[in-house]
């Protein structure tokens, strides 16, 4: 019997809470962009990125993004045919996006109570953070 899918949601998001928490952002290693991947595969995703350690700035993130067809992030997540959702209404396990200081946005993943897990440049590495100022969410069922 298969578990409930608000289960399946949680389990996963803590899962992809307790590999990132606390690793500093390094681009191509622990940048926004894995920690969606991870959590996608987690949810039954398959999700193609480059190697580890292929792209160390985002000069070059955007040169690989580029090469698998793709202008942006978002772009990206509505490829895999994710469904855009308000944000608000985003649910445990869901991706969120809001403003960052490039091109890309930065990406996490929709934790309870108003928090996320991500990237924020105050923080010292992945963190559970406020929902403030997102732009946009994916609804991601697991599968």
């Amino acid at each position: 019997m298969s578990q409930p899918e608000m289960v399946r949601r949680v389990a996963a998001a803590t899962a992809t809470r307790d590999q990132f928490i606390g690793r500093p952002f390094r681009w191509g290693r622990s940048d926004c962009a894995r920690l969606a991947a991870a959590h996608l595969r987690r949810m039954g995703y398959q999700v193609q990125l480059p190697p580890s350690g292929s792209y160390g700035g985002a000069k070059s993130a955007l040169k690989a993004l580029r090469a698998r067809g793709h202008e942006t992030l978002a772009a990206a997540l509505d490829a895999l045919g994710l469904e855009r959702i308000p944000w608000s209404t985003a649910v445990t396990g869901d991706i969120v996006m809001g403003a960052s200081g490039d091109v890309f946005g930065a990406l996490g993943i929709k934790l309870s109570n108003g928090r996320l897990l991500g990237f924020h440049e105050h923080a010292v590495g992945a963190a559970i953070l406020q929902e403030v100022g997102l732009d946009t969410a994916w609804r991601v069922t697991p599968r």
